[in-house]
């Protein structure tokens, strides 16, 4: 994998951690956007078995929240 992938990989991640930590108002943002623009930038240099394996994941965590929202509603 190129390094440069990994790298932005780590610095998503690592806002995260901050967006998830922050309680300030401008830290709280500039790591939000700091991910998603990382993230966004990974995954367009990433190789495309990686951006298969990441839609895959998506698609998944979804369904996953769809059956979670449909049995609380139910209860």
């Amino acid at each position: 994998m190129p390094a440069a992938y990994l790298t932005l990989l780590t610095i998503s991640i690592g806002s995260v951690w901050i967006y998830l930590r922050a309680s300030a108002d401008v830290p709280f943002v500039l790591a939000a956007l700091t991910a998603v623009v990382c993230f966004i930038w990974g995954f367009a240099l990433a190789p495309w078995l990686v951006q298969l394996f990441i839609i895959g994941l998506v698609l998944s965590l979804d369904k996953f929240y769809l059956s979670k929202a449909g049995r609380l509603g139910g209860n």
